[in-house]
C-alpha cells in the first residue's frame, strides 16, 4: 500500500510539466555531478535505441556520510519537452518506479560523499515507445520533491538522417557563422506527409538556449525531405570552449593558478580569463562543453576524486544591461543563479565559485540581455564568433502519426564541423 501511494504521488508531482520544468538539473544543494552516458560513452548524446541492448547510466553524488533512500520514476515528454498526455502503461512495460540501490561510498577523499547510479532500462521495465523521457529522483518518504532530474531520448531509428555543416552561409562567407543542412529519408518511418509531418530539432554543442525547430523543408522528393538554405539553421560559430583541469589536489593543473586546502574543502583558483572576441581564432581540441571526472592517481575516479571549491574570474569591464553566465555541462546548461557571474567592482572582474568534483572541464561565457528579451545566450561579446570553430550539432527528427497522442523520435544523427 505504501509503495502504491508513493507511485501515485510521484505521478501527480510530475503532472503538467512545462518545457522549463523538464530541464536537466539538480535542485538540492547536497547533490552534485549529474552525468549520463550510453554504454559507458560519456561523449555520446543520451539517446537509446528502442528494443536494443543499449543502456543509459545516470550517475550523481550526494555529499553525506551515509546513503539516502532514493527512488526514481519516468515522465514521457513531447518533442518540445512538455509532458505528454500518455499514462504510464502506454510508454512503459513494467513498474514506473525503482529504488536507487546501486551506490558506493567515497574513498580517501576529504569530502565524504555517496556515488549513485541508475541504469535504464533494467529488470523493472522496458520502453514501449520512442520519444523524449525525463527521469526524476526523489527521497523515498517525499515523492513530491524532485532532488534532481535528467533528460534522455529513445529513438526508433526508422528514418535515415544525414547532416552537413558549412562555413559558407547564406548571410556571410567564412566569417562568423555556420550553416547546417539536413536530409531526412522517411521511407521506412510511415510518414504520410513528409512536408508537414516532420519536426526537425537542431542543437549546437549540447546547448538548449539556441536549439531550433524546423517544420517545413525547402523541398521534398518522394519520402525525402531536404532542409537547406534555411535561416533558422544558421548558427553563430562561437569559439572553442575554455578548458581547465583539477585532476590533482597537490599541484595546479591546466589553467589553475593555485590549489589550497581550507577546511573542509580544497580550493582551486583558476587563471583569470579575458574576453577573446577582439582576438584571432586559436584552435584547441575541446569536448564541446562536457566534463570528465578524473583524479590523476586514482583507480576509480567516481569514488576517489575529491570535491574542490573552484573559483572562476573574467577580467572584463562591467556590462550594464547584460548578464554573463557560465555555460557548459558543469552548470547543467541553465541560466540561473548557479551559473550567473557576479561583477566585483573592487577587482574589476566577473566572478563565480562552484563546488566541482575533480576532473577536466569545458566552459564558456554567454551574455544575455538583462531586460529578458532573448533567452538565447550570445557568444559574440566575450568569446567571439569564428567560422573555424569546431562545433558539434545534434539533429533529432520527430513525427506524430494521425490519431496518435505522442511524438515519435524516428531518427538522430550528429555532425561535427572541422
Amino acid at each position: 500500500m505504501v509503495r502504491t501511494t508513493a507511485v501515485i504521488l510521484s505521478f501527480l508531482a510530475a503532472a503538467a510539466m512545462t518545457a522549463a520544468d523538464t530541464m536537466t538539473g539538480i535542485f538540492d544543494d547536497a547533490f552534485h555531478t549529474l552525468r549520463t552516458d550510453i554504454n559507458g560513452d560519456y561523449m555520446a548524446p543520451p539517446v537509446l535505441l528502442l528494443d536494443s541492448p543499449d543502456q543509459l547510466t545516470i550517475s550523481f553524488d550526494e555529499i553525506t556520510e551515509s546513503n539516502s533512500y532514493l527512488r526514481y520514476s519516468l515522465v514521457h515528454c513531447n518533442a518540445n519537452w512538455t509532458e505528454s498526455p500518455l499514462v504510464e502503461s502506454e510508454f512503459l512495460d513494467g513498474f514506473n518506479f525503482g529504488n536507487v540501490d546501486d551506490y558506493e561510498y567515497s574513498r580517501m577523499t576529504s569530502t565524504h560523499y555517496v556515488n549513485y547510479r541508475i541504469t535504464l532500462p533494467n529488470d523493472r521495465f522496458r520502453f514501449k515507445i520512442s520519444g523524449n523521457y525525463l527521469v526524476r529522483v526523489y527521497r523515498d518518504d517525499d515523492p513530491d520533491t524532485t532532488l534532481l532530474q535528467a533528460r534522455f531520448m529513445v529513438s526508433e531509428s526508422t528514418a535515415t538522417v544525414q547532416a552537413d555543416v558549412l562555413s559558407v552561409t547564406d548571410i556571410d562567407y567564412n566569417d562568423s557563422h555556420q550553416q547546417v543542412s539536413v536530409t531526412v529519408d522517411a521511407t521506412n518511418a510511415k510518414v504520410e506527409d513528409v512536408f508537414n509531418d516532420l519536426m526537425v530539432y537542431v542543437s549546437q554543442n549540447g546547448r538548449l538556449d539556441n536549439e531550433v525547430m524546423v517544420r517545413q523543408p525547402l523541398r521534398v522528393s518522394g519520402k525525402k525531405a531536404f532542409y537547406e538554405h534555411l535561416r533558422q539553421l544558421i548558427f553563430p560559430a562561437g569559439n572553442e570552449y575554455r578548458r581547465m583541469e583539477t585532476v590533482s589536489t597537490t599541484y595546479p593543473g591546466m589553467n589553475v593558478e593555485a590549489v589550497e586546502y581550507h577546511d573542509p574543502y580544497y580550493h582551486a583558483t583558476l587563471t583569470t580569463d579575458y574576453p577573446r572576441s577582439a582576438g584571432s581564432y586559436i584552435y584547441d581540441q575541446t569536448q564541446s562543453g562536457r566534463f570528465f571526472i578524473r583524479e590523476y592517481n586514482s583507480s576509480d575516479s567516481d569514488t576517489e576524486a575529491d570535491y574542490v571549491v573552484t573559483h572562476f574570474s573574467l577580467d572584463a569591464p562591467e556590462l550594464p544591461g547584460k548578464h554573463i553566465f557560465l555555460d557548459g555541462d558543469l552548470t547543467g546548461r541553465r541560466f540561473d543563479p548557479q551559473s550567473l557571474m557576479t561583477y566585483n567592482r573592487a577587482t574589476g572582474r566577473y566572478e563565480k565559485t562552484l563546488l566541482l568534483k575533480q576532473g577536466a572541464y569545458n566552459y564558456q561565457y554567454l551574455t544575455i540581455d538583462a531586460g529578458g528579451g532573448s533567452h538565447s545566450g550570445s557568444t559574440s561579446t566575450i568569446e567571439g564568433d569564428f567560422y573555424q570553430t569546431r562545433n558539434e550539432y545534434l539533429v533529432k527528427v520527430y513525427t506524430r502519426r494521425r490519431g496518435e497522442r505522442y511524438d515519435r523520435l524516428i531518427g538522430v544523427t550528429s555532425v561535427i564541423f572541422h
